[in-house]
């Protein structure tokens, strides 16, 4: 009896260290940018919406994403980020999901970033580093953090020659931490 009761003690820790362990991720991603109907009610902002698809260390995925990013320079614009057609506008709010092929979901919410916007190309570099939250399935005691970088191109700009549409290709990079190997992963992305 002793020994049943020492291997479930032992098998309880392993599954736990299972759980606290962070991976190490890399997922890269392609899709679309555009505004948003979603109003995330930020005082002078204009709110975007991003939906990619991808691959990486936790398979492959959706990802939905909605940020209020401000309609006026401001905050402190990275090294990368300044010259006089460069206009850094900091995100101030916004967060996402990603759905993978199990079915799982991963949720993130923005923690700071912002968008660096060459005007003589109308390209855009987007930073932004993203808390996990949680999820379902696999991801349901998932924690870490996540950096998304992004180069947005114009495709598409209204009469006023706003931009309204963009491609969007990029990477998530960073640690998640408790998550349960219940689904196998496209390695190697």
């Amino acid at each position: 009896m002793k020994h049943i009761a020492t291997l479930m003690l032992l098998l309880h820790l392993g599954v736990a260290a299972v759980y606290a362990q962070e991976k190490p991720v890399r997922m890269t991603f392609s899709g679309t940018g555009a505004p948003s109907a979603v109003n995330l009610l930020q005082p002078n902002t204009s709110n975007d919406e991003d939906n990619v698809v991808g691959k990486g260390t936790l398979g492959s995925f959706k990802f939905r994403q909605i940020r209020a990013i401000s309609n006026s320079a401001g905050g402190l614009p990275p090294s990368s980020c300044s010259g006089a057609n460069l206009l850094f506008l900091p995100d101030l709010a916004g967060g996402g999901v990603f759905r993978f092929e199990d079915g799982s979901l991963l949720n993130v919410q923005l923690v700071e970033g912002g968008d660096c916007i060459d005007l003589s190309s109308n390209v855009a570099h987007c930073t932004l580093t993203l808390q996990i939250t949680g999820g379902t399935g696999r991801f349901k005691n998932a924690s870490g953090t996540l950096t998304y970088t992004e180069t947005a191109v114009t495709v598409l700009s209204d009469a006023s020659g706003n931009p309204v549409l963009f491609d969007a290709t990029g990477e998530f990079t960073g640690t998640v931490s408790g998550v349960s190997e219940e689904q196998g992963q496209d390695e190697g992305q």
